[in-house]
């Protein structure tokens, strides 16, 4: 049975709930560090954790140098692989937790250019099979015309708008899903003027009719008993989630984490209006926007 020493768990217990960016790097070395430590203690080899892991070797020696970050569900097939005591089981977990949930902040973004944050998202985008939006304030970028991209981006930048355009190509990849729920108010805030707006939701209405989509509307009338909107998420197959606030982006790769918003989706999911009904009321929204311009 593998046992941590004191002095690796001693940078463990107490990791924090809130998200420090600076400390993202130490949690993953920790937890890298950590993993090896408990495979050495056991006297196995890499070679004897991969089989009873059923992971690859190779999977298994880039974990334990830091080069892969091992998910929650590597790290729970480890410590019983392992025989892991209890305690040390859930302080390693807890590790896996914190490392596996990350922050990007705008201001980083910036720096490094927007055009690397639209290049990320189009990479998650494309290792994906199936993509679930929740929109209640705005809507993706997948689904902007040129006008509303770039009224969208408070820091607009002629490559970054280039690449979120560029990215909705992906739409029309048969082999992929990707279901857009939104909000009615989502589609009526006025980012543009009352043409550009109208010209925003028939494209809506266009995409709405692609083999790849799916598109729902929750209409502002006639739902009640619904729990707060607090923000726009993104789940990737059942394997990531991703959150927008005003300071950056959060992406969680705990599997708990990924379930409470896939459970949050299919509550709202059940109040939209789908299909020629979702359709229509875009229709009627772009004929309300042209009655104004």
């Amino acid at each position: 049975m593998a046992r941590l020493r004191a002095s690796t768990l001693s940078a463990v217990p107490g990791v924090p709930t809130l998200i420090e960016p600076e400390e993202q790097e130490q949690q993953r070395a920790d937890l890298a560090a950590a993993l090896k430590e408990l495979r050495l203690a056991s006297g196995l080899s890499g070679e004897r954790l991969a089989v009873r892991t059923g992971m690859s070797q190779t999977k298994v020696s880039r974990i334990e140098t830091g080069r892969t970050l091992a998910t929650v569900f590597d790290v729970q097939a480890i410590v019983r692989a392992l025989e892991v005591p209890e305690a040390d089981a859930e302080e390693l977990l807890k590790l896996a937790r914190a490392a596996n949930t990350e922050f990007h902040d705008v201001r980083s973004s910036r720096r490094r250019g927007l055009e690397h944050r639209q290049r990320e998202l189009a990479k998650l985008e494309q290792d994906s099979r199936e993509i679930r939006f929740f929109l209640p304030t705005m809507l993706t970028g997948l689904l902007h015309t040129p006008e509303y991209a770039h009224a969208s981006m408070p820091y607009p930048q002629a490559a970054a708008i280039a690449k979120r355009l560029e990215r909705q190509t992906v739409l029309y990849n048969r082999e992929k899903r990707f279901t857009f729920l939104m909000t009615e108010g989502a589609v009526r805030w006025p980012i543009l003027g009352p043409e550009g707006m109208a010209v925003q939701v028939d494209r809506l209405v266009s995409l709405a009719s692609l083999a790849s989509v799916r598109m729902g509307l929750i209409p502002s009338n006639g739902v009640s008993g619904l729990p707060a909107l607090l923000s726009i998420f993104v789940v990737y197959d059942e394997r990531l989630a991703t959150a927008e606030t005003y300071g950056g982006l959060v992406v969680m790769r705990d599997p708990r984490d990924v379930e409470i918003h896939l459970e949050r989706f299919r509550l709202f999911e059940e109040h939209a209006l789908w299909g020629t009904d979702a359709t229509s009321l875009l229709a009627s929204i772009s004929a309300d926007f042209r009655a104004r311009a």
